[in-house]
């Protein structure tokens, strides 16, 4: 029996299980899962659940209705990940041996890293929706929020979901002005990047709606401290930004076993080669997700597509021959802009966001770079798919490979 070990029953985790499972011998293998938690968030909700637009119940599962039957689930902590023994060391001191190994560890949120984030306001008058937790205290702090200065943060890049501040901040626009009181609310995008996002055909496109929505965008800001008794944010060249509410992302981080084990990089993400898959080093471990340093999005819908990319590598390492496919960082995310509209962006390593039709050319129904009412229900859609498509290791009839069909240079 040859035994294929998963780290993590998040999305890209339980994905490859149940992709492998459903192919692989079961006479011949044998499954094993690791995770300390026994609850699955549908994390792309959380964003919603300060607006009111959905509830705890709407963004969670238990992980155990997407195992397969027959599978060993072990709800544990991770101490240790032993590669030169293969093996992984558990909390309670058990010892699990692997012949193959998939990382999909994810990452967190560790407000620690910048001085006075996580002091006497946290969760107070400032906040996360990076967490369960803290989308729900926000949501309970917006109920009484009708005046003042509203500033999004983004510490650092790399994040989970790069477009999800940009997000929040439209859908402030329309949560407050659908309150009546959005002249009283002053709404900043403080951002350590040169514009609203990374590539520049979205980012000015970004730039034009935060401008249009009155939204006052503060780029190049690389924050030192958060100042709790004149509630301020200052940057290392003592620009002050003041705030009565602000929504902080947090410098992101894999998981604190990576650093454990010596496998990850300054933020705990483990080297990867951006094609196989394959953690640098190594062959016969595998990383999915946002446990990966790939120099693309972490988000669900690179988790999705690279997961297809990762088992056909996985079926050609476990029969001896070198992987052939090459995942190419294809990435594609709906953008809530508010008012019931939303924007898509679809990209890869090499090419920026483009204009366009996806996933047909001419016939969309998505349009890219662009607002559309269709675009809002494609988000709001995606949480139906996720836990009844995605999750299940279902094939979908998209390209894990992105496509220039439908797309204008």
């Amino acid at each position: 029996m040859r035994r294929l070990v998963i780290l993590g029953g998040g999305a890209g985790g339980t994905m490859m299980l149940n992709k492998f499972y459903n192919v692989l011998d079961k006479n011949e293998w044998q499954f094993t899962i690791i995770d300390e938690y026994e609850t699955h968030y549908y994390q792309p909700g959380f964003l919603f659940i300060p607006f009111g637009m959905y509830t705890k119940k709407d963004v969670i599962r238990p992980k155990r209705d997407f195992f397969p039957p027959g599978v060993e689930v072990i709800l544990e902590k991770i101490q240790l990940i032993d590669p030169d023994k293969n093996r992984i060391i558990l909390n309670n001191n058990a010892v699990v041996s692997y012949d193959y190994l998939i990382i999909a560890t994810g990452c967190k949120i560790d407000p620690s890293e910048t001085e006075g984030l996580k002091d006497d306001l946290w969760h107070n008058s400032i906040f996360d929706f990076y967490t369960i937790e803290g989308a729900l205290k926000l949501a309970n702090f917006f109920r009484h929020f009708d005046e003042g200065k509203l500033v999004l943060h983004i510490t650092e890049m790399p994040i989970k979901c790069p477009v999800a501040p940009l997000e929040f901040v439209f859908l402030a626009d329309w949560f407050f002005t659908k309150k009546g009181v959005r002249d009283k609310v002053e709404i900043s995008f403080v951002t350590p990047l040169p514009g609203a996002f990374t590539k520049p055909k979205a980012a000015s496109v970004l730039g034009d709606f935060l401008q249009k929505k009155n939204i006052q965008l503060i780029p190049d800001f690389s924050i030192e401290r958060v100042d709790n008794e004149n509630k301020q944010i200052i940057s290392y060249d003592n620009i002050k930004v003041n705030f009565d509410c602000l929504v902080s992302i947090p410098t992101n981080k894999g998981d604190e076993v990576i650093a454990r084990s010596n496998l990850g990089n300054e933020l705990n993400f483990i080297p990867t080669d951006k094609e196989t898959l394959l953690a640098k080093g190594f062959d016969n471990i595998f990383v999915i997700g946002d446990a990966a340093d790939l120099p693309t999005s972490k988000a669900g819908s690179v988790a999705h597509f690279a997961s297809d990319i990762l088992f056909e590598n996985f079926l050609d390492v476990i029969e001896g021959k070198p992987p052939k496919a090459k995942f190419d960082g294809h990435a594609n995310c709906f953008i809530e802009s508010g008012f019931g509209k939303g924007i898509l962006i679809d990209f890869n390593y090499d090419v920026e966001p483009l204009p366009g039709k996806f996933p047909l050319p001419a016939l969309g129904p998505f349009s890219l770079l662009q607002e559309t009412a269709m675009n809002h229900y494609g988000k709001i859609m995606f949480r139906w798919m996720y836990w009844n498509y995605l999750l299940k290791g279902v094939e979908l009839p998209i390209e894990s490979h992105m496509s220039m069909a439908g797309k204008r240079a």
